[in-house]
């Protein structure tokens, strides 16, 4: 098949490599350039990069505002309706408008099972949920936020100590084979969508940056789950001996005794924080300032902390 590909998140990498082993790529769309790291140096997006360095001859767009008169004219131009078989959006970041997609079989992976979570950060939004399983849906695009036909889902259990970042490459490598199959489904004829139950629907936001601070006055099983929807990002950060330090995997232990105020380091050799109502979280891995992540077996060895020590909120 003749596919336009729209994408710039690493998410939709693996689909990509898989079209382009069985498909013909006629054109990549992605974001443009943006300002990176500490030197705000610019940066083209992980697909961009990726079509540079493997895809040479097939054009890659970068248009600031995709419904640009312009923008529209050309991409129908290479591969609007007669010329392209499919076009394929993954995690592209801006709205494809009706004008561009008039006429055009086009088709959306989203990292949920929609209707819920539909919106920016669906895999942070499961697991901050206490979501026990989440996955992929392939949808036609609709005029509303991810509210397109289902064309197809598939399903992936979330493990306690699963983090967004582990869940994102874990959906992101199941994304190929549901993507393939709607395509096949396509060409036979076969293909048929179903529509979402609005009742059913759940938004999940962009993520900002204070989504990561953590209150240990909260219950441990809901602070289990906000730091592990915010690794890597925007991380789930608390100041401890003056410094800030990354909580990067925990679990929910039985709350020893006797018990202290939240956020009591109540257990050193383990890691063993007091959290809101009487419970407790052991640290499992963690990340200093400036430093790799580690065990916190590895970060308490080098550093002098004694029993009662406190963490504390980064933004108080």
């Amino acid at each position: 098949m003749r596919i336009l590909y729209f994408g710039s998140g690493a998410f939709g990498l693996p689909t990509l490599q898989s079209l382009v082993q069985r498909h013909e790529i006629l054109g990549i769309v992605t974001q443009p350039d943006r300002p990176a790291g500490r030197g705000g140096r610019l940066t083209p997006t992980p697909i961009a990069q990726w079509a540079a360095e493997h895809l040479p001859g097939v054009p890659i767009f970068k248009p600031e505002r995709v419904g640009d008169a312009e923008v529209v004219a050309e991409l129908r131009a290479l591969a609007g309706p007669g010329r392209a078989d499919a076009w394929v959006v993954i995690a592209f970041g801006q709205k494809l408008p009706a004008a561009l997609l008039e006429g055009v079989f086009a088709i959306n992976l989203h990292a949920s099972l929609l209707p819920r979570w539909r919106g920016a950060a669906p895999i942070n939004a499961a697991i901050l949920a206490g979501d026990a399983e989440t996955g992929n849906s392939v949808i036609t695009l609709a005029d509303r936020m991810d509210a397109g036909l289902i064309l197809a889902q598939s399903r992936r259990a979330i493990g306690p100590l699963t983090t967004a970042g582990e869940l994102h490459d874990q959906l992101a490598a199941d994304g190929p084979a549901l993507v393939e199959q709607v395509l096949m489904d396509h060409a036979r004829g076969t293909l048929s969508g179903r529509p979402q139950d609005e009742s059913q629907v759940t938004i999940a936001p962009k993520l900002t940056k204070s989504a990561g601070e953590i209150d240990l006055n909260h219950p441990a099983d809901f602070l289990r789950r906000q730091v592990h929807a915010m690794t890597p990002w925007p991380g789930a950060t608390v100041m401890f001996q003056g410094n800030p330090l990354k909580l990067l995997r925990v679990e929910q232990v039985p709350t020893p005794q006797p018990t202290g105020e939240p956020g009591t380091l109540a257990d050193v050799r383990h890691g063993v924080v007091i959290c809101g109502r009487g419970t407790a979280l052991r640290l499992i891995e963690v990340q200093p300032a400036g430093k790799r992540p580690m065990s916190w077996a590895d970060f308490a060895r080098g550093r002098r902390i004694e029993p009662g020590s406190r963490m504390t909120p980064a933004g108080a």
